[in-house]
């Protein structure tokens, strides 16, 4: 197990980013959402590298949830 709190802030913020692409794909799986919160929500990312990994964590979720 690795402690997560000595993770440089990088790696930290990615892994916030994965934990949050998973619940907004889950939250329009079970319809407490549309699938327009992905773009919201990818639209208040300004660095432009940290947008590009969430996206990719979204269209990663929605295949292992079958979400289209």
């Amino acid at each position: 197990m690795q402690n997560l709190s000595l993770l440089p802030p990088k790696e930290k913020n990615e892994i916030e980013l994965d934990k949050q692409a998973a619940f907004f794909v889950w939250k329009v799986k079970n319809a407490k959402a549309g699938p327009d919160l992905w773009i919201v929500e990818a639209e208040k990312i300004e660095d432009e590298a940290e947008r590009l990994f969430f996206q990719q964590s979204i269209e990663k979720y929605k295949s292992k949830m079958g979400v289209a």
